[in-house]
């Protein structure tokens, strides 16, 4: 299904547990995009940090299992093991609260971290890692210390852990921008772009950052993607819903994944709308997709 696996990628950000209630799932948006990566047989490297204890234990051994380099994962002394206390509602929606501070907002740079960004090709990282200075000073060394690589910006607001001061800046780095239909009118907005339409959106801040390549998600509506100056969109897949947690994340890994090895932007977002829905019909971030799944799903 996928090209070239020649391609190495870079997640920088947190690595968690999700709690529902009673029961702790791994999670974090850039590692859930790192796994999913590493389902299609990348070489992928993650950039962290989890407290010395057992939660941070627990991840480590998962991520290494799962064919995840964690020479890049910090392990603190100081800060325990991040953990996100999950609530969904009726339709299967998240919302999180997050603790404050974990040992991923403490994620320092070494050379073995420099040593793994001078050879990456893809650069994942979110907003949510910029919420104190220490990861967000990492953060933004380790973009300006790699001129070629392709980042990925994963725009996910959580309140009230950023500023449109800090997005802009984080905006300004990247080479491809991924919102949620919410966060891009809230962004465009306290830019100054006061319009409901996603598509002059888009283009609006396409026009305003150095990211030429723009995706929304619409939820179960679909999403659209601007490519090389090209619009495309898709409906969606319809799925029954266990949750959404973990969609989106999966959902971009699929989509960067097939436009940087197949090229082909219509077959990127075919492909990735399948996995994101195939994810929200699983309970958890992380669930093993088949590709006799995707497949049958891209066929209908």
């Amino acid at each position: 299904m996928l090209n070239n696996k020649k391609v190495n990628v870079i997640s920088f950000g947190e690595v968690l547990f999700d709690v529902f209630g009673e029961e702790k799932k791994i999670g974090g948006a850039p590692l859930n995009i790192a796994l999913r990566m590493a389902s299609y047989g990348f070489p992928v490297a993650m950039i962290s940090a989890v407290g010395n204890d057992e939660d941070g234990k627990v991840i480590l051994d998962y991520t290494r299992q799962n064919e995840i380099k964690i020479s890049g994962i910090n392990v603190s002394e100081e800060y325990e093991t991040g953990i996100v206390q999950v609530s969904l509602n009726e339709s299967g929606s998240a919302t999180y609260e997050i603790r404050f501070p974990s040992a991923w907002d403490f994620i320092s740079v070494d050379e073995k971290i420099k040593d793994i960004v001078k050879d990456a090709d893809v650069f994942f990282y979110g907003s949510l890692a910029s919420r104190n200075e220490v990861s967000q000073k990492t953060l933004f060394s380790l973009l300006e210390s790699n001129d070629t690589v392709f980042k990925v910006f994963d725009v996910n607001l959580r309140k009230p852990f950023y500023s449109i001061q800090l997005l802009e800046k984080l905006m300004s780095k990247a080479d491809f921008i991924k919102f949620n239909d919410e966060e891009i009118l809230e962004v465009a907005q306290e830019m100054g772009y006061q319009s409901d339409d996603l598509t002059s959106t888009i283009y609006f801040l396409a026009e305003k950052t150095n990211a030429k390549a723009i995706c929304v998600t619409l939820g179960k509506h679909g999403s659209i993607l601007l490519w090389n100056n090209d619009l495309y969109k898709h409906e969606g897949y319809p799925v029954k819903v266990a949750d959404t947690v973990g969609a989106g994340d999966s959902f971009l890994a699929s989509l960067i994944s097939k436009l940087l090895t197949d090229y082909n932007p219509k077959e990127a977002l075919d492909f990735a709308s399948a996995v994101g829905a195939l994810v929200a019909s699983y309970s958890g971030a992380n669930p093993k997709i088949e590709s006799s799944e995707i497949e049958m799903m891209i066929k209908g």
